[in-house]
């Protein structure tokens, strides 16, 4: 039998979901050569973008992963959590098939839930003494610059001192690089600072997490009744790794319930009244602050008491409905343009889940076989007793 052109062997490659390709990489030697190069990774993760195809909700729980297909919400998958440490992991956000995990601020990955694959991120102690630091006080943000090809994680630390009721005393704030594998301290101009002295984050914890638009990362920060008296955007270039203030209509500077997200790779406000619906703000063109537009409202649905968190997640394959997370991912809904009624998706998950979209990527690369590289190791030591053998060859202890 001829042998398949390389060509053709590329093409049908791009179309498979990344789980399927970590699969094809042990056909033979050229396939794992082609699944595993960057260019390949690339063209493939540029496909799933550009044509939508086999995107996934990722359901995040405090000790379990679950990914579910979009168009089949029948397929479900879990994923073994890889940072559990027995007690609860966040998930601080989604991009190009890559999730941002951690335990504590010193314990942080990114994985790819497709690929099974694990960066780690080297520990990056915290500058303030431990008693002035509480988890809600710990903020993260992943994201993609594009201007350097690089993947990074933001986090912002606000330390509060013994018997600070209303102020904070300092922010502190580091970037990770995947590129250079190391951390980076940021400085604050002191115009931006100074927002974070009086400011306080007292909304739902995962509403800290940095959206990502325009090669920008975002968190908003809610004024607060008799201390603050308007609401702010602060945005991260992850390009010039340099902290700033994001201009939004005026008529929202006093809103009480405010929170901001990103859909279809816009910048998005969403403004509440818990009774009765939702108002969704977006920023089309994203230097000009004039282009915020009232793209929609959601009305509040029969099956829940209150909105309390709302996010748009995505449109459908034909623009005409957009996913929304209503309070938990138990509440999945597809909310029609036109008719402005809204449908379950269906997806089975306790109220403890939240929700995310999860590309089919291989970004990071592939785990591999976890046995191929400890059988190397047991290979290259000695049969006899490994550690005393490592100690005769030259490395004795002195007592």
């Amino acid at each position: 039998m001829a042998e398949c052109p390389t060509d053709i062997i590329n093409e049908l490659f791009l179309r498979l979901r990344a789980t399927t390709l970590v699969k094809c990489r042990a056909v033979s030697k050229p396939c794992f050569s082609l699944i595993d190069s960057p260019e390949f990774i690339s063209s493939h993760l540029r496909r799933r973008l550009e044509t939508g195809e086999h995107l996934m909700i990722l359901l995040r729980g405090p000790r379990l992963l679950r990914t579910v297909e979009l168009d089949s919400p029948e397929n479900v998958s879990d994923i073994p959590h890889p940072l559990q440490a027995g007690g609860f992991t966040e998930v601080f956000g989604s991009f190009n098939g890559v999730i941002g995990l951690c335990n504590s601020p010193v314990d942080i990955a990114i994985f790819n839930p497709s690929t099974r694959k694990i960066h780690r991120l080297p520990i990056e102690p915290l500058d303030f003494p431990e008693r002035h630091i509480t988890r809600e006080y710990v903020f993260y943000g992943l994201g993609y610059d594009s201007v350097s090809d690089d993947y990074k994680v933001v986090r912002m630390v606000q330390s509060k001192p013994k018997g600070g009721k209303k102020n904070f005393g300092c922010i502190e704030i580091k970037v990770f690089s995947l590129k250079k594998n190391s951390w980076k301290r940021v400085c604050l101009m002191f115009e931006v600072q100074i927002l974070f002295i009086h400011y306080y984050y007292h909304l739902l914890p995962r509403r800290g997490y940095g959206v990502l638009a325009n090669n920008h990362l975002h968190w908003i920060l809610p004024r607060r009744q008799g201390i603050i008296a308007f609401n702010a955007i602060i945005r991260f270039d992850l390009a010039s790794d340099d902290l700033g203030v994001l201009s939004f209509p005026r008529a929202l500077y006093t809103e009480d319930d405010m929170d901001i997200g990103v859909l279809d790779g816009c910048v998005c406000l969403m403004c509440y009244d818990e009774f009765s619906h939702v108002d969704v703000w977006v920023l089309k063109e994203y230097e000009d602050w004039k282009s915020w537009t009232k793209l929609f409202r959601v009305p509040k649905p029969e099956s829940v008491e209150s909105v309390d968190f709302m996010r748009p997640m995505v449109y459908s394959k034909d623009r005409s409905k957009i996913l929304l997370e209503i309070n938990n991912a138990a509440n999945l809904m597809w909310f029609d343009l036109e008719s402005k009624s809204l449908t379950t998706v269906g997806i089975e998950c306790d109220s403890s889940f939240t929700a995310d979209i999860l590309v089919s990527s291989l970004v990071l690369g592939c785990k591999g076989d976890p046995t191929k590289a400890q059988r190397r190791k047991d290979q290259m030591m000695p049969k006899s007793n490994k550690r005393d053998g490592f100690l005769a060859k030259g490395f004795k202890l002195k007592l």
